[in-house]
């Protein structure tokens, strides 16, 4: 006879979120097990524990932050490993799960379709199976063509051997959709920053991942030969407010980072190579990781710059983190209501429910307080040890904080350097930033319970 406290146990392990959590951990855990063996480095010896966890931990979460160059300490084992992670990692465990199960014929649950409409932001169950196909659809369509094109350029242009290039193209064109910016040179893409059709097809796929896939499957949808409107279709709210506020951040950050670079880290280039490098780098912290210029000589402006658009990130339901577009757009609509004495929150001609106000300043308020609190445990933990190192700025400690929790991957070097207190604590800022934000949107999105009792009300002052 099991009592009410079991029963309230095996309900917890059984909810949507705590689902979520178990997936992205045993994938994890599968992932380092496999790094762990000596065939995936090039040393033939056992790799350090601490080392694969980081490393399986990163490429689930698709940041992009290393502690050895993928590259050369990987073999083309290891390399698989850590490509099957981040594709996982992106595509989400439980989408890809479902998915197999669709295939095989059998009839999703109603607690496989609350988790998947919510990793995917989707809120119709009849579409959902449609969606899902169309979200493997484009994954293969858009990383197969992202991979053809990279590896010709590699081929044709750079001169790499047949085999080296496809295996190259496919795996940076997997880690630019699903945002994950591991690549296997040591300088990420710096070499490459002469070359548009690279940087240009990796920002594609960088911003086709990031914008979400529900975003994808409804301009899909749109038949936009036809001039009635009836017949053309109509995009969501979601979309909308998804396309416009991507399209401000990246000219926003086009425009800023060309006006602070152009006579500092782009001095020396052509006039085309610098608005390509500096485009590329308002793309990337969208959660990328990828970097065509040193991180380490950026103007202290940029670098703050980078960092707020790293805690912003991408869109929900995409390969993306950060506390998302939708939220920062939600925030400041909200503000723009009150400032103009306004009750109801509008966007698009449409009121926002009180219930997506209060998900977005959740996720806005506890995203930042777990840069903070990661940010000062690093500073406690990190200062002296990088005292002695010679990198002991507060700032560069704070960007790493940052890049974890929005799983960007950018970094100014110092990842390597961390004590092994530190990286775990990078780890656990990545980890919470890529399943943190849909657990608390499952939590949220629950039935609210009716209170028998309400307490009076009185004010409080406030600003």
């Amino acid at each position: 006879m099991k009592t009410r406290g079991q029963f309230a146990a095996i309900r917890k392990a059984a909810s949507p979120e705590w689902i979520v959590v178990r997936a992205f951990a045993f994938a994890i855990l599968l992932g380092t097990l496999l790094l762990c063996l000596p065939w995936a480095n090039r040393r033939s010896e056992w790799t350090d524990p601490l080392t694969a966890l980081f490393t399986a931990t990163s490429a689930t979460c698709v940041t992009g932050l290393t502690v050895v160059d993928t590259g050369s300490f990987f073999t083309l084992f290891g390399q698989t490993v850590v490509l099957l992670l981040i594709q996982a990692g992106g595509l989400g465990i439980m989408t890809l799960g479902t998915f197999l199960l669709i295939l095989t014929g059998r009839r999703l649950d109603i607690e496989d379709e609350f988790v998947l409409m919510d990793s995917l932001g989707y809120d119709r169950i009849r579409g959902l199976p449609s969606l899902l196909r169309r979200t493997i659809l484009f994954t293969v369509l858009l990383e197969g063509a992202g991979a053809v094109i990279l590896a010709h350029r590699l081929y044709a242009a750079h001169n790499l051997p047949l085999g080296t290039a496809a295996w190259h193209g496919l795996f940076h064109a997997v880690s630019a959709f699903c945002n994950a910016g591991f690549a296997l040179q040591a300088d990420s893409l710096v070499s490459f920053r002469d070359d548009p059709v690279i940087l240009l097809t990796i920002s594609a796929l960088l911003i086709l991942g990031g914008l979400g896939f529900l975003v994808l499957h409804d301009l899909s949808s749109i038949r936009f030969w036809r001039r009635n409107l009836i017949t053309r279709g109509r995009l969501s709210l979601h979309t909308k407010v998804v396309l416009k506020t991507t399209a401000i951040l990246i000219a926003g950050g086009w425009i800023l980072i060309t006006l602070l670079e152009w006579n500092h880290t782009l001095a020396g280039l052509s006039a085309p190579t610098r608005f390509l490098t500096s485009f590329f780098h308002a793309v990337t912290p969208r959660t990328a990781g990828f970097n065509a210029v040193d991180m380490t000589l950026f103007h202290p402006a940029t670098l703050f710059l980078t960092m707020i658009l790293m805690f912003i990130g991408g869109s929900p339901g995409s390969t993306a983190g950060g506390i998302k577009t939708t939220t920062l757009a939600i925030l400041c609509r909200v503000t723009f209501a009150i400032t103009r004495g306004r009750a109801a929150v509008e966007s698009h001609g449409r009121t926002i429910s009180q219930k997506v106000i209060s998900e977005a300043l959740s996720i806005f308020l506890l995203g930042a307080v777990l840069v903070i609190c990661a940010f000062l445990a690093l500073l406690i933990i990190e200062s002296p040890p990088l005292l002695v190192k010679g990198c002991s700025r507060a700032d560069e400690l704070l960007f790493e904080t940052v890049s974890a929790f929005g799983t960007v991957g950018l970094s100014t070097g110092i990842t390597a350097s961390l004590s092994a207190a530190g990286k775990l604590i990078i780890m656990l800022v990545m980890f919470v930033g890529r399943v943190g934000p849909l657990t608390l949107a499952l939590i949220v999105g629950r039935r609210a319970v009716q209170q028998a009792t309400r307490l009076p009300e009185e004010e409080l002052i406030v600003g």
